[in-house]
């Protein structure tokens, strides 16, 4: 019930940042139309986001024959983590990077990168999954999910607000000033943003953990955060760049420039994540990991069919 009530306390939140929008925009009416969106939205987010964050990163389904090798990799994980089998979808990105989604581990789906298959040793592309599984194991999806569809909306109502702003104010619609109104059409989906990235840095640290414990293999998770950390700052996301309220889905940040751990970055610092796992690897006495060399995905870590 901890997923599903900090879901509700985030919708609500969420549903004050619209109310507010509303109002600044075009008096008590707008807040009125923005709150009754806000609902109807919070209801269709919570069974339809999913769907949308898949959709908005031009996410395509794949299944055991498209796949073998990846989803026998998945399955075999899921049941290590006593979960049932996550739907697999890919995204043709040449940046390695892969996130979770689902209302609930029975409607989950892990979508992956093209470029994690492309570029990625098989060892890390299993710490990699087993960190999504993770994210499904502990319920965090669906609030990761709601958040990143709730937080493009307030985005979009704030450049509405941006551009149609000026006209309700001529007509003493909004009841504040020009400037008041200027500031909270940019630090209302600000706020959004900071509740968005503050939910992703608390849950990431543990999903590591509990990844690695699925996976049982730490240190493969923490060289993959190291490459893909590489990779993220030297290959562009365009789906990701195009839809950045989905960013904090994702196992490192897919957008550019995003390298400090403080409130606007929407994951921990890479080098603290490493850190810890190591430090989990030495606790559960972990072999040590083997040398960087291109793993079964093909020589060179490409092969021309990534997903067989």
């Amino acid at each position: 019930m901890g997923g599903y009530l900090r879901t509700v306390v985030l919708l609500a939140a969420m549903t004050a940042l619209f109310g507010g929008l509303g109002l600044a925009i075009a008096g008590q009416q707008g807040m009125i139309l923005a709150l009754l969106f806000a609902g109807a939205m919070n209801l269709f987010a919570w069974w339809n986001s999913d769907r949308i964050v898949l959709r908005m990163q031009n996410a395509q389904p794949i299944g055991p024959h498209d796949a073998p090798r990846l989803y026998q990799m998945t399955a075999e994980l899921a049941q290590r983590a006593d979960l049932p089998m996550p739907a697999l979808y890919v995204i043709h990105e040449e940046q390695p990077n892969a996130f979770a989604t689902g209302r609930s581990p029975s409607s989950a789906a892990v979508a992956v990168n093209t470029g994690l298959l492309d570029l990625m040793p098989e060892r890390e592309v299993a710490g990699v999954i087993a960190h999504e599984l993770a994210h499904i194991r502990n319920r965090d999806t669906l609030i990761m999910t709601v958040t990143a569809t709730v937080a493009g909306a307030i985005s979009m109502l704030a450049n509405f607000g941006m551009i149609f702003g000026g006209a309700n104010r001529d007509r003493n619609q909004s009841p504040f000033g020009p400037i008041a109104l200027i500031l909270m059409l940019i630090l209302a989906p600000l706020a959004a943003a900071v509740v968005q990235m503050a939910i992703s840095r608390s849950r990431e640290y543990e999903a590591d953990r509990v990844g690695a414990e699925i996976s049982g293999d730490p240190l493969a998770l923490a060289s993959a955060l190291e490459h893909l950390e590489g990779y993220a700052h030297r290959i562009q996301n365009y789906g990701a760049e195009a839809n950045p309220a989905a960013a904090h889905m994702f196992i490192v940040n897919p957008l550019s420039g995003a390298r400090m751990d403080n409130l606007f970055s929407t994951h921990p610092r890479t080098e603290n994540r490493v850190a810890a796992l190591r430090q989990l690897a030495a606790s559960m006495g972990a072999p040590a990991a083997p040398s960087a060399a291109p793993g079964p995905w093909g020589a060179g870590g490409t092969r021309k069919n990534p997903w067989g």
